[in-house]
């Protein structure tokens, strides 16, 4: 008799296309969810046939109040390393095993870019005025030459983040709470003595941090305050970094000149949420890993894990 797969969240419809399933076809079949599951009754009821379930990222969580009602779950494969977003302690009680994929930093990297670039240049009010036959060049842009880029946390997206902004020119400084002078020195930016001063200094400010309890909330409005009025924030990390109604204060009352944004506390986004209106925002869907590359490697990865686990022995086990 063949086990039942989820795969959850394929919202580009994409996971049959990219990788070769026929390695589990005969023992796997497999239901694809392209709409965003809200609620966990509504995830129960969608789910609870399956024995194993396959998740993009953290945009579907699995704490231990769904987990637990989840009773014929064996398999749990999440794409990327690891998934902050799944209660780990609870699946190995619970004798879920659940297993990872490798996965990509360039294209969050080029997605940091992307979005400094279009706000240093105004791309969607002068794109929108284009289209709509409106003015013709309406704004001047930020020089990325010459200016400052604060990087908070410097890993290896926040180096390679700063590596792209030296050949653009800037002026790299990068701080975290554990970076040392001599490691910031080996990536070749100049470490600040505190947050604070980075964002006292830096006309661009790009957050590569991992969520946890000593950053959540780590920019709120007093540490806003002290950006320039000219200054733009950047978060392709975890939307929980920034406290989102400061960052709302700020933007509507001018304080920073823009926020380039493609994470969010809640997601997908409210649909009446601020920053989808915000004049000063630059947002994206959270699009920072969605590239061709990395949807290789997470679908064909997440393949050989149900292959490896039908077979008696997982691979790149989590838990």
């Amino acid at each position: 008799m063949k086990l039942s797969c989820a795969v959850l969240d394929d919202y580009q419809d994409v996971a049959l296309r990219t990788a070769d399933w026929s390695s589990v076809a005969d023992a796997v079949d497999v239901d694809v969810f392209r709409e965003h599951i809200d609620g966990e009754d509504a995830l129960v009821d969608a789910i609870g046939k399956h024995e194993i379930v396959v998740i993009m990222r953290e945009r579907t969580p699995f704490p231990r109040s769904v987990l637990a009602r989840l009773p014929r779950l064996r398999l749990l494969v999440t794409t990327g390393p690891g998934n902050a977003s799944v209660d780990m302690a609870a699946a190995a009680e619970q004798g879920v095993v659940v297993c990872g994929t490798g996965g990509t930093l360039e294209p969050t990297a080029e997605l940091t870019w992307a979005l400094i670039l279009g706000l240093a240049r105004s791309l969607p009010a002068e794109t929108a005025a284009l289209r709509s036959g409106g003015p013709w060049q309406q704004t001047v842009g930020t020089d990325i030459a010459g200016s400052t880029l604060g990087v908070i946390g410097l890993g290896r997206l926040g180096r390679q983040v700063a590596k792209i902004g030296q050949a653009f020119g800037a002026d790299v400084v990068a701080w975290s709470q554990n970076l040392t002078a001599e490691a910031a020195a080996e990536a070749g930016v100049r470490l600040a003595d505190s947050l604070e001063e980075l964002l006292e200094v830096s006309d661009f400010v790009t957050i590569h941090l991992v969520l946890s309890d000593r950053t959540r909330g780590l920019l709120g409005a007093p540490e806003l305050a002290r950006m320039r009025r000219t200054a733009y924030l950047v978060n392709t990390s975890r939307g929980p970094i920034v406290d989102e109604d400061a960052l709302v204060d700020a933007l509507r009352a001018g304080r920073i000149a823009g926020a380039g944004l493609d994470v969010f506390a809640v997601e997908p986004l409210p649909a009446d949420h601020p920053f989808r209106s915000l004049p000063t925002v630059l947002a994206t869907p959270h699009l920072g890993y969605v590239s061709r590359r990395t949807y290789d490697i997470f679908f064909r990865e997440a393949v050989e894990d149900i292959a490896a686990f039908l077979a008696g022995a997982p691979v790149r086990r989590i838990a």
